[in-house]
């Protein structure tokens, strides 16, 4: 083999060697560009007050995941039906499983709802929804995630911020490394963000450590530590299922459309079995998160602490309604449809940019199917006479000429 030759065979197999080290990266250049980012996060961790010895014996060997990049921009919460969300994750078998627990671990779920104010369902159906009661807490290497959240540009401030929590994390003890979890950073039974694990986890049973990946007292512990600290409103339950009088206004829903229980029974809402809704002075929000098609609910103040651990509102009526059915209740009345296809960020993107442009304002578009855009389809809706519930079917795509285009699974 000639010099020339065999040159360019240590530097192809050197360019293998940075690619795997680096999370398999598809060109030197981007190695580079991964590699100038964790240098900057270095020095950002040391001035942030970060451990010297931690910043140069773990910051600098973190690698790039690419595949952490593609779940970030697929997230379940932002793609898919809720009937497809919810139904994968109010099942039966959890349910019984929730049940279950519910005995195994009553003393300890009842000192925690009297210390704390969390009725015991709520504390199971968070475990439930984040871990499956513990199943699997995720395998991903949290430092890893976390640097190459850091260097993405979409929300590089938040996971710089949660990744020098990890690092921090790595000094307390009982903490074992490499720490292990799901791919946005969140560790243990309640997958906990690392700053809400050093602000608000507990030493649950008094062995002198905060364990929130072995220890069932200290993960339970920390998650009413942290719905307490949230806002967690005493013998308050977190909203409840109801049924809507026909030709029913739907230009009143939304979080930020709260109005007294007693205006909601004089508009005909009752509860999901027809009943009068109870005379309690609270506030509530309406929402239907498959259309006027699917089920209704009035929400509470504890529905926003819910929404303050998950930003998400299917995951929020998720939680609400696995706690209720631990404690006994029932299935829901008016399940959601189940032939709502999912959507792909980039029609959503484009059914902002089109309302946007229409006069109907949803704010920047992101791909996102928030609060905002569904105010900005309802009136999209109302001023072209259709149902306005807020819910993008295809009769929206067509009058804004968009082709629906399913989100992959």
């Amino acid at each position: 083999m000639g010099i020339q030759a065999a040159r360019a065979t240590l530097a192809a197999a050197a360019k293998v060697v940075l690619s795997v080290s680096l999370g398999v990266w598809a060109t030197a250049s981007q190695a580079d560009e991964f590699g100038e980012c964790v240098a900057d996060l270095q020095r950002q961790a040391l001035q942030a007050g970060v451990a010297e010895s931690v910043v140069n014996d773990t910051l600098a060997k973190v690698e790039y995941l690419p595949r952490i990049i593609e779940l970030d921009r697929r997230q379940p919460e932002f793609t898919r039906s809720f009937a497809n969300y919810f139904n994968r994750r109010v099942t039966e078998k959890r349910v019984a499983q929730g049940r279950e627990l519910l005995q195994t671990h009553r003393a300890l779920l009842t000192k925690l709802s009297q210390l704390y104010g969390v009725p015991p369902q709520y504390l199971l159906a968070f475990w439930g929804l984040e871990t499956n009661f513990g199943g699997y807490m995720g395998k991903v290497a949290i430092l890893d995630s976390l640097a190459t959240l850091a260097c993405d540009p979409r929300r590089s401030k938040f996971f710089t911020a949660e990744l020098f929590e990890a690092l921090r994390l790595t000094q307390l003890p009982g903490i074992k490394t490499p720490m292990q979890g799901s791919w946005a950073g969140a560790v243990g039974h309640t997958q906990f963000m690392p700053s809400n694990y050093r602000r608000y986890a507990i030493d649950g049973d008094s062995d002198g450590q905060k364990d929130l990946w072995g220890s069932i007292p200290d993960a339970l512990a920390s998650g009413a530590n942290f719905l307490d600290q949230l806002g967690w409103e005493r013998g308050v339950r977190w909203g409840r299922e109801v049924s809507l009088p026909e030709k029913f206004d739907y230009a009143v829903l939304g979080l930020k459309n709260k109005r007294p229980l007693s205006q909601w029974r004089a508009m005909g809402v009752r509860t999901a079995t027809g009943a009068a809704i109870p005379k309690v002075d609270i506030e509530a929000a309406l929402l239907v998160p498959a259309g006027h098609r699917g089920p209704a609910f009035l929400v509470y103040d504890n529905f926003g602490v819910i929404m303050r651990w998950n930003r998400s509102e299917f995951y929020a009526l998720s939680v609400g309604h696995l706690a209720d059915r631990i404690n006994g209740a029932g299935k829901l009345q008016r399940p959601p449809p189940t032939d709502q296809p999912p959507l792909a960020r980039a029609t959503i993107t484009k059914l902002q940019e089109r309302l946007n442009a229409a006069g109907f304002e949803s704010g920047k578009p992101d791909g996102i199917l928030g609060s905002g855009t569904r105010r900005a389809i309802r009136d999209f809706q109302q001023a072209r006479k259709l149902v306005a519930d807020g819910y993008p079917r295809a009769k929206v795509f067509n009058a804004l000429e968009i082709s629906l285009d399913s989100a992959e699974e």
